[in-house]
């Protein structure tokens, strides 16, 4: 036959669009002609294919050569269409028997002498492809493992376009040494790179630190430089939870998507921990691009985002947080469609209370009253809004430096912050909340009920306080998180109290 189709499939953000790769070779001119909306680095596949067929051994007669790939509205990019490409071509010329390509989805890109490298996007576009009932995704061999992550797909590692076409052919076997998501699930997942046990004194920071994890709330550390902001929030990365299996999964597409992943763990078992530099664009922290990718935010789904000295930022890109905090998501839109990346991530900030960073010691601070207000006013009230907890990192004292007493080890507050997540997992089990932080104001009647005492303190902070709607909202939350640690059904005034206590910094430094 002089036609083939071969099934293929790109990344558009985070979702997979499948092409079907057509070939025609037929008499003529030998010419080599692509068409289908392509970018350059698809177009210049064109030299690839033709010289690693040629090298990898096959005849390649001069004829005319249409590749054509569809649907033509979708603009194709990357090299992932180089295998296809070949394998199709091959077909055409009567290589390869068509019933083998059925139910068959190929990608790859080749080198000149048709060695086959690795491409981004595996592991979502295995899953989509069983999804829609394709059993057999034939994948680079650096690709192989996370291709294996997708349940139920058979995934074809190969080195070169001659393996490819010898399974094909039927002359080569899968095989079957690569371990599923399941039991690759089993390995430990703690790492922190620092202890708890390290940071002297600073215990409500540390107790702050806890209660943010456990309910997956936001949490903003003030304070002088050396006071351990840093430090605490690297520890976080010690006491996040282990991720299911199905959020690893999740986890593991958006760096897959992104071409991040470790070729032998391919599986991310770990909740993300992404540190950004205040240099940072708008596009490097939400996400952009003609064709969008992913950003910071997406990056650091389902774990942290930690951003150091926040007022240094500029106020254009915070302020591009604060819908992604309260949604949970980011939707961009361009020209030629939307796209919605996952933005599930619980935000860490650090900063100075001002320039030289020792306001309000005005022993030390060198500050005016202008510039400790510019520098404050960086930070607006309606992204404050969307912060849980503020809590104040004082100077540490000699004493506590120099004490040889270790505190409490990440180990034993992770334990802690598991009971905690555990407690709210078996009370959201009917619903679409994992966490306390992504209660609603509906849920919040059901979820965070108060006594006459708890609804009169409220009442009274509402009022004193100057809560906005958004602020009370978020005490009840953060007091929900609080009463679960305690191993209390109810919300009582003590956790109320607590919850409160980490509004009243950004009144004392804000107004």
């Amino acid at each position: 036959m002089s036609f083939s189709t071969i099934l293929s499939a790109a990344i558009a953000g985070l979702g997979v669009e499948f092409v079907r790769v057509e070939a025609d070779v037929s008499n003529g001119l030998p010419v080599f002609h692509m068409v289908g909306y392509l970018s350059s680095e698809v177009k210049e596949a064109g030299e690839r294919v033709r010289t690693a067929i040629k090298n990898s051994g096959f005849d390649y007669p001069a004829k005319r050569t249409v590749i054509n790939l569809s649907p033509a509205t979708l603009r194709k990019k990357g090299a992932s269409f180089d295998l296809p490409i070949a394998v199709s071509i091959l077909a055409s010329l009567g290589q390869i028997s068509p019933e083998r390509m059925e139910k068959c989805l190929i990608i790859g890109e080749l080198s000149l002498d048709g060695q086959v490298r690795k491409v981004p996007g595996i592991l979502p576009i295995a899953i989509e492809a069983f999804e829609n009932g394709i059993t057999c995704c034939i994948v680079p061999r650096e690709n192989e493992t996370e291709g294996k992550l997708a349940a139920g797909m058979t995934v074809i590692g190969v080195d070169t376009l001659c393996d490819a076409v010898a399974f094909l052919q039927g002359k080569a076997q899968a095989r079957t040494d690569g371990k599923g998501a399941a039991e690759l699930s089993e390995t430990d997942v703690c790492n922190a790179a620092s202890d708890f046990s390290e940071i002297k004194g600073q215990e409500n920071v540390k107790r702050a630190a806890e209660i943010a994890v456990a309910g997956g709330h936001n949490l903003l550390m003030v304070g002088p430089p050396g006071s351990g902001k840093s430090m605490t929030a690297k520890c976080i990365a010690g006491i996040l939870p282990k991720p299911d299996i199905r959020e690893s999964i999740e986890i593991t597409k958006i760096y897959s998507v992104m071409g991040l992943l470790n070729e032998d763990k391919p599986l991310i078992q770990t909740r993300p921990f992404r540190e950004v530099h205040h240099t940072a664009t708008r596009a490097a922290l939400i996400g952009g691009g003609g064709i969008p990718r992913p950003g910071e935010i997406s990056l650091a789904h389902g774990g942290v985002l930690f951003l150091d000295e926040l007022p240094e930022f500029r106020k254009s890109v915070l302020e591009v947080l604060r819908q992604p905090l309260e949604e949970r998501k980011i939707q961009i839109s361009r020209t030629h469609g939307n796209y919605a990346f996952p933005a599930g991530f619980m935000l860490v900030a650090a900063m100075n209370p001002c320039p030289c960073g020792y306001y309000p010691d005005m022993e030390k601070c060198t500050c005016t009253p202008a510039q400790i207000q510019k520098y404050l006013s960086r930070i607006s009230h309606p992204f404050l809004d969307r912060i849980d907890l503020c809590v104040e990192a004082s100077r540490i004292r000699y004493d506590d430096l120099t004490e040889n007493h270790s505190g409490e080890s990440s180990a034993v507050i992770r334990e802690r912050v598991c009971r905690a997540r555990e407690i709210q997992k078996e009370r959201y089990k009917e619903t679409d909340i994992k966490i306390n932080a992504m209660l609603k104001s509906d849920d919040l009647k059901r979820f965070c009920v108060l006594g006459k005492e708890e609804n009169e303190l409220m009442e009274r902070a509402y009022s004193v306080m100057g809560l906005t709607a958004g602020a009370y909202h978020i005490v009840l939350k953060t007091a929900r998180t609080i009463a679960d640690m305690d191993g209390k059904r109810m919300i009582s005034v003590k956790h109320l109290r607590e919850a409160l206590g980490y509004r009243m910094i950004d009144r004392k430094y804000w107004g």
